[in-house]
């Protein structure tokens, strides 16, 4: 993991917006972590939507990787700086509900993004559908192991919702091909080292590893490097869409990855904020469509993981 950068540095590294002048509506944006590449896209694309609406965004973000009280202190501090609107993702669904209780009664219209809290109010909700995005991508490893063989799973962090829908999915996958062996499953954080130190530790302990099932990106490329290493092969499957994970693909590395996409939740998020403040209507929530990244369809959605243009909310919300 990289070094943690000081919270007032964090801040102000991330905060670098064009100024649209003293009338434009303020949003403050969390995240996560510094270093996921999930929670930098979210910032691209809160980043990406400011501009193109004339909205400032500034961000908060823990130096300490998914600290909650860290990110706690922040919803004091940016509650201190009085913004229109917060674009929050909760550390932890259960912890922050505190702080968010503080957002609702600064009356600061707050919206949700990628995990659902346990408490507190939202003007609207920016979702994925994360149980059947775990469903999707295992179905597909299952296919290309012909429904037989050894799996290993690479958990998130097990109190984050994404993480545990995720695993559903991928559990509910393997109850259909009950020809495949489930040889352990653990938690890697959604980080790369701790994703690396379980993968090298199955591969001593296991003599045949055919998939690898990781509830995100940067853990699956984690696994293809340590499998690379070892010179042991097996299919590899993540989650995100990123950048990476379709380069990895593209060298058959890694057989594919399901969208969730940061990057599209970002600008989302903070196009919901501005809608909201400027009184247009704006859903309750949007459930973000799970899609399947592979080789055979990366002409179509590799532009998506380009992270260059927002989409609409209206071209989203499409069938």
């Amino acid at each position: 993991m990289k070094r943690p950068i000081p919270v007032l540095l964090a801040l102000t590294m991330t905060a670098i917006v064009t100024p649209h002048g003293a009338s434009a509506e303020t949003i403050a944006v969390f995240t996560k972590n510094t270093t996921n590449p999930f929670s930098k896209a979210i910032r691209l694309g809160a980043d990406t939507a400011g501009k193109k609406l004339s909205v400032d965004v500034t961000h908060y973000v823990p130096t300490t990787a998914d600290s909650a009280p860290e990110q706690t202190k922040l919803v004091d501090d940016a509650i201190a700086k009085k913004p229109d609107a917060i674009v929050f993702d909760p550390v932890d669904i259960e912890k922050l509900v505190p702080g968010i209780d503080k957002i609702n009664a600064a009356n600061i219209p707050a919206i949700e993004i990628t995990d659902r809290a346990k408490g507190g109010k939202f003007v609207s909700s920016v979702l994925p559908d994360d149980y059947q995005l775990g469903l999707a991508t295992g179905r597909r490893l299952l296919k290309a192991m012909d429904g037989k063989g050894n799996v290993v799973i690479l958990e998130g962090i097990p109190t984050n919702t994404t993480a545990i829908e995720r695993l559903k999915g991928f559990n509910d996958a393997l109850k259909e091909a009950p020809a495949v062996k489930l040889l352990a499953s653990k938690s890697g954080q959604y980080q790369r080292k701790p994703a690396q130190d379980a993968m090298e530790a199955w591969l001593k302990q296991f003599p045949q590893i055919d998939g690898v099932m990781a509830a995100n990106d940067s853990m699956a490329a984690a696994a293809v490097d340590v499998l690379q290493k070892a010179n042991r092969k097996a299919q590899v499957v993540g989650i995100n869409g990123s950048k990476e994970a379709i380069d990895l693909i593209k060298a058959d590395k890694m057989l594919a990855t399901g969208e969730f996409n940061g990057f599209i939740i970002g600008c989302l998020g903070t196009e919901i904020a501005a809608r909201s403040l400027r009184k247009q209507p704006v859903p309750k929530e949007v459930i973000v469509k799970p899609a399947i990244y592979e080789k055979a369809n990366l002409a179509k959605y590799e532009a998506r993981a380009e992270m260059r243009e927002c989409p609409t909310l209206e071209d989203e919300q499409k069938d």
